[in-house]
């Protein structure tokens, strides 16, 4: 077999080898991402509830002061109604009075129904906090194994790089240009087998010509169809 060609698909099965771990590095991120997702959602579900508590106390706290006020008011219409003469003055004074009162029913109303509203949303927040506690915890053992799991991936390719940087300095750079060439719109299957006398990579029969050439591996043989490089799978296995 020509040499360049050997040193090429030397060079091709290296680099498919690096790639091969990138769907495992995606897999491992969105794992990470999906957990993420959900004590995201969890969390903000918990700051939902915490907003929401918080401004119905808020509220309550309005009204509660609203009531001091109309209490006040109450007590110092009792007071005037001492010095009430006329029968005009004691309608206006009334009719103040029963708006006072209407006021304070629905303060109260509104108290309570706040409270209420937050005693619901409280138990709510219990399950909420736990839920977020829960997937804290199962988020930082994931993403401690995952991490485990890039570390080792990382490792793995970084020796295969190493491997990749030596086979690419003992192999000619004009071959090695060539073979990048093709491999920036072919990516892994810049180099490609030819099985059934198809190339494997865009599956096109060859001529018997171009067949010929491959089989006897003396040069570097593009397919005619796609431009990939070819060779025949079982002449490499027993080189």
């Amino acid at each position: 077999m020509n040499k360049h060609l050997n040193e090429l698909i030397e060079l091709a099965k290296n680099d498919q080898a690096i790639d091969s771990y990138n769907p495992q590095l995606e897999a491992a991120d969105k794992k990470i991402a999906r957990v993420q997702k959900k004590t995201d959602a969890a969390q903000g579900e918990l700051d939902e509830l915490t907003t929401a508590i918080a401004d119905n106390e808020e509220k309550v706290k309005g009204f509660e002061e609203q009531l001091v006020l109309l209490n006040e008011q109450l007590a110092s219409n009792a007071k005037k109604l001492k010095e009430i003469s006329t029968e005009k003055e004691m309608k206006a004074l009334s009719l103040e009075e029963d708006i006072a009162k209407e006021k304070m029913t629905f303060a109260n109303e509104e108290i309570e129904r706040l409270q209420g509203i937050n005693e619901t949303k409280t138990a709510l927040l219990d399950e909420a906090s736990e839920k977020v506690n829960t997937l804290t915890a199962d988020f930082n053992t994931i993403n401690k194994e995952v991490s485990a799991e890039k570390s080792e991936i990382e490792k793995s390719k970084g020796e295969l790089f190493v491997k990749r940087e030596e086979l690419s300095r003992n192999i000619e750079q004009k071959v090695l240009s060539f073979y990048e060439k093709i491999r920036i719109w072919a990516g892994n299957t810049a180099v490609v087998p030819v099985k059934k006398q198809a190339c494997y990579g865009c599956y096109m029969k060859l001529n018997d010509k171009t067949y010929s050439e491959v089989i006897k591996a003396d040069e570097i043989v593009n397919c005619p169809h796609c431009g990939r490089i070819l060779y025949i799978e079982s002449v490499t296995e027993e080189v």
